[in-house]
């Protein structure tokens, strides 16, 4: 395997040791796991786990430095099966790691098999999958050229591996209909189990939908952020692009969530039965509990009530496309299409409306 010593990166380590305090010590949950599972891999002595954890820690938002730290792995682990060390990747071994995509299984738990027991015996990895993985190693060696040293620089190894092509206007998504969330709501109100959960859980879905949010962006939220502004109740969220907007919460959430936070005036909006803030894995395990439960499909998950917002949003009549962006948050409007789930519908098809109208013409001659 090549050895670190033999890149032209500079060893972060220099200059950690010069400092009063070590940074690593303010390193992000993503960051400070992929710094600890590198360490055991390639030990203490090379730069590699602090350049890597470090280039997550880096990004701003907590979603995408979980998703690199996810693709990092999946590339060290390619780097190692093949001998070769992460930081000595040349064009070739990257392209070669694209087509490794293409046909590797993925990981998935060991039914009946130990606590978290994984192996490699599922399905190839989705275009998108692929996409966002090359593009985390691709983002790890622009970082590189960040902290080399400026007499070696070095080429990004993936500036040039082609990525899979995803169309801009495709959602995996899966639409429920006004009657099936409002079904889905009603189930987290009168019958999620456990019964102390229930209006922590309608409280949670009934804001996703209702203030069209972003779950890590609600999931972030502090009760202290929830507030008045021109006789609006709204949530100063922070939304994607690490800016914070004033979001409406209309009347019924506002009453939900003061029902549900019984007075507390202070930490996490949402909590679990000890006090901590909910995570994301623990509210996905939920809304599949609720759907299950509802009879739904098991494609719904947290962010899907965003997408079911937009798009009952874009059905009301005479709503405006301008303002259903603004509302969801998205800096462009074919984001917003995109989270249309009626669009492609045969329901909606203009050949109907053109050809009554044509078949009228034609029965006046």
């Amino acid at each position: 395997m090549t050895t670190s010593t033999e890149v032209a990166v500079r060893d972060p380590r220099a200059s950690l040791e010069q400092l009063a305090s070590d940074p690593r010590d303010r390193w992000p949950a993503h960051a400070r796991r992929l710094y600890d599972l590198l360490t055991e891999h390639y030990g203490h002595d090379d730069p590699l786990p602090t350049l890597a954890a470090g280039w997550v820690a880096h990004q701003r938002s907590e979603n995408t430095q979980r998703a690199y730290a996810r693709g990092f792995r999946v590339f060290d682990e390619f780097a190692r099966e093949m001998g070769v060390h992460p930081l000595g990747f040349t064009f070739m071994l990257a392209d070669t790691f694209r087509l490794h995509l293409e046909t590797a299984p993925t990981w998935v738990r060991v039914k009946g098999g130990k606590r978290w027991q994984m192996a490699r015996t599922g399905p190839s990895y989705s275009d998108a999958s692929r996409a966002n993985t090359l593009s985390a190693a691709s983002s790890f060696f622009d970082y590189l050229d960040k902290v080399s040293d400026d007499s070696t620089h070095r080429k990004n190894p993936f500036f040039a591996v082609p990525r899979p092509y995803l169309d801009p206007d495709y959602s995996p998504t899966a639409g429920l209909t006004q009657a099936q969330v409002a079904k889905l709501l009603r189930t987290a109100r009168d019958e999620h189990h456990p019964a102390v959960y229930r209006l922590r859980t309608y409280a949670m879905l009934l804001t996703l939908y209702t203030a069209c949010l972003r779950t890590d962006s609600l999931l972030a939220a502090d009760v202290e952020d929830l507030g008045h502004d021109g006789g609006h109740h709204v949530l100063h969220a922070l939304v994607k692009g690490g800016h914070r907007k004033k979001k409406v919460i209309p009347p019924h959430t506002w009453d939900t969530l003061q029902r549900y936070l019984a007075g507390r005036t202070t930490g996490p909006l949402f909590v679990t039965g000890t006090g901590g803030r909910l995570t994301e894995q623990a509210a996905i395990r939920t809304i599949k509990a609720v759907a299950r439960r509802a009879g739904l499909s098991q494609d719904v998950h947290l962010h899907g009530m965003k997408h079911y917002a937009v798009t009952h949003a874009l059905q009301k009549p005479g709503a405006k496309l301008e303002r259903v962006q603004d509302w969801a948050d998205h800096n462009d409007p074919r984001t917003t299409r995109r989270y249309d789930r009626r669009r492609g519908l045969l329901d909606d098809s203009p050949a109907y409306g053109v050809a009554q109208d044509m078949t009228a013409a034609l029965m006046d001659e």
